[in-house]
């Protein structure tokens, strides 16, 4: 299941036990929700193992500034409090399969 990233739960959810995976999107973003449902999917398969966020940049730009997102979609991979790998653009389910067991 897919969390709403916030500027109030970010913190707590990057420094959380599990990974963080955090897709950084918006509503009028194609490449965004030519992703989405694989994301979705992904969060589903991994729920309990791997905490799954969704960041809107327009409502937490606090949040993207600080990572320097310039282009979406951009998911960034969490562990420990840290980026540890990062994807921009639209890229395939495999692709981003293989980053979430690299999470593990």
């Amino acid at each position: 299941m897919e969390v709403k990233i916030t500027n109030e739960n970010f913190e707590s959810l990057k420094n959380g036990e599990q990974p963080l995976v955090v897709d950084f999107w918006a509503t009028w973003c194609g490449p965004c929700r030519m992703i989405a449902p694989i994301v979705e999917e992904l969060a589903k398969e991994y729920d309990g193992k791997i905490t799954v966020g969704k960041c809107d940049v327009e409502e937490c730009d606090d949040i993207a500034a600080e990572f320097g997102i310039r282009n979406i979609p951009t998911i960034l991979f969490f562990k420990g409090g840290q980026v540890v790998d990062k994807t921009v653009g639209a890229v395939s389910k495999a692709k981003l399969e293989e980053k979430f067991q690299a999470l593990l």
